[in-house]
């Protein structure tokens, strides 16, 4: 989901900024109610631990150009149902940014669109669980066909807004539209990989049963919300 430089450039540049702005806003709001439910300390462990985690993601997981953006495996829905909405909002943004900048200078100009792109498809997904996840049900226990909609949720929202961010900048061209296109197409493979991921992830986490009444996940990891 990392813009290509030269998809939207000058003065366009600037609704970037605000979109981004917006965002993280939005986070703040999200980390403030944590803070407020759960204490500063156990939110600032899950925002640096999904800090490293997406740092990670970027610089080591399997990424491609394609078309107008990179395909990356951000696993966003699988940081939501871990450590909740906020940490992982934040550490998605901090762990972009470091990414920037030590590995990647050059994205740091499309860094509004780019934090854009992967905060507001997360916020999707934070209201998405409320709807389709029992307050009964805890998140390690969650079904694939319920990992299938967050990721599908998440993953699409990623979609949608680089080919907003393309069409913005670039227009409605044969071009673009074939290069908006495959980049669509080539996400599916995240789609259809990352509900496996989660899956796999919760999986193994149902055995940790020490970190039942750890502050270092998101309480509905573990605990019903009922």
């Amino acid at each position: 989901m990392h813009i290509e430089p030269g998809v939207v450039e000058g003065a366009k540049i600037v609704l970037s900024y605000a979109t981004a702005a917006g965002a993280l806003v939005y986070a703040a709001k999200l980390s403030r109610d944590t803070m407020k439910k759960d204490g500063i300390a156990p939110l600032g462990i899950r925002i640096a631990m999904v800090t490293m985690l997406v740092f990670s993601f970027f610089q080591i997981l399997p990424h491609y150009p394609v078309g107008v953006s990179e395909v990356h495996f951000i696993l966003g829905a699988t940081l939501f149902l871990m450590f909740g909405a906020a940490p992982a909002a934040i550490g998605l943004a901090l762990g972009l940014l470091f990414q920037g900048l030590f590995f990647a200078p050059f994205d740091l100009p499309q860094y509004g669109m780019n934090v854009t792109s992967i905060l507001v498809p997360l916020f999707a997904v934070d209201a998405l669980a409320r709807r389709i996840i029992p307050a009964n049900t805890a998140y390690k226990d969650v079904s694939y066909k319920q990992c299938l909609a967050m990721s599908t949720a998440y993953q699409g929202g990623v979609v949608a807004w680089v080919a907003f961010w393309a069409f913005y900048g670039q227009g409605f061209g044969a071009e673009n539209l074939m290069q908006v296109g495959t980049f669509g197409v080539a996400y599916l493979s995240v789609i259809v990989v990352e509900p496996l991921v989660d899956l796999a992830i919760l999986g193994s986490v149902k055995s940790l049963h020490q970190f039942k009444d750890s502050k270092v996940f998101h309480s509905r990891l573990y605990r019903t919300a009922a």
